[in-house]
Order: structure tokens, then C-alpha cells, then sequence
């Protein structure tokens, strides 16, 4: 499973659309705002997360309520989260963004491709990587 935190309809339509072309049947649970996504990965306040943990957190870093780098922070402090990969998908190429990113615990940092056909390589080099290649980390 994925989680995609991207609070723009038409980025997160583009995004399920991707993936969905390369991996058809893969489960993508879409959050929209930092607060959603941390409450799908560590449940909501007085109760337990009820769904397993993503095999990858794509994360945006421009998010209301609570914003990319926040999320990041509260996942890495988590213990249940503290090793989930992180994938911060954002169309910032800021530096100090991406240092901020790495600095905070991010896996890496991908700039969201302007086009859909290299939205759809990113996509399929993106799922080929974190869901098929890498070895995750035990979660606590």
C-alpha cells in the first residue's frame, strides 16, 4: 500500500492514475492534509491506527493544517513510524527544502514531473523502487 499526502485534487488524480497504469490492483490511500495522514499512520487521538502501515509515505510539502516537514517530524518521532520510507513528492526545488527534508529524515525527495508522461516514468520508477526493490525496515 501507498500513501499519497497531496491536498491538490488534480496532483493527487494525476498521481492515483500513474501508479494505477503500472500497478492496477496496488491499494493507495490518498490523504489530504497533513492531520488526515497522521491519523491513518498513528490512529486518531484515544484510539489505535486501524489500518496497516503504507510500504511508502509520498508526502507534499505544501499541505494545510499541518505541512510536509511537520508530518515528517511527527512520523520520525513515532516509534510505530520511525523507519517507514518517506518520499517527500513535491514541486519544490528549493534547496533549503530538500536539506530541510533529508535533515528531518526524508528517503528522498522527488520534484513532481511537469508532464503526465513523466508523471507515468516517475511513477513506475518510483513503485519499481519502494515496492519491489527496497527492503524495509522493521516498524515498532
Amino acid at each position: 500500500m501507498i500513501l499519497l499526502v497531496e491536498d491538490n485534487e488534480d496532483d493527487a488524480a494525476l498521481a492515483l492514475r500513474a501508479f494505477r497504469k503500472h500497478e492496477p490492483n496496488r491499494e493507495i490511500h490518498v490523504a489530504e492534509d497533513g492531520v488526515v495522514a497522521l491519523e491513518f499512520l498513528h490512529g486518531k487521538p484515544g484510539a489505535s491506527p486501524s489500518a496497516p502501515l503504507p510500504r511508502v509515505v509520498l508526502l507534499d510539502l505544501k499541505l494545510p493544517k499541518l505541512d510536509g516537514f511537520q508530518v515528517l517530524e511527527r512520523i520520525r518521532h513515532e516509534p510505530r513510524t520511525s523507519n517507514l520510507p518517506v518520499v517527500m513528492l513535491t514541486s519544490s526545488a528549493e534547496h533549503t527544502d530538500i536539506e530541510r527534508s533529508y535533515a528531518l529524515g526524508a528517503n528522498s525527495y522527488v520534484r513532481k514531473p511537469i508532464s503526465f508522461v513523466e508523471f507515468l516514468d516517475a511513477a513506475k520508477q518510483l513503485g519499481d523502487y519502494w515496492l519491489s526493490l527496497n527492503l524495509t525496515a522493521p516498524q515498532g
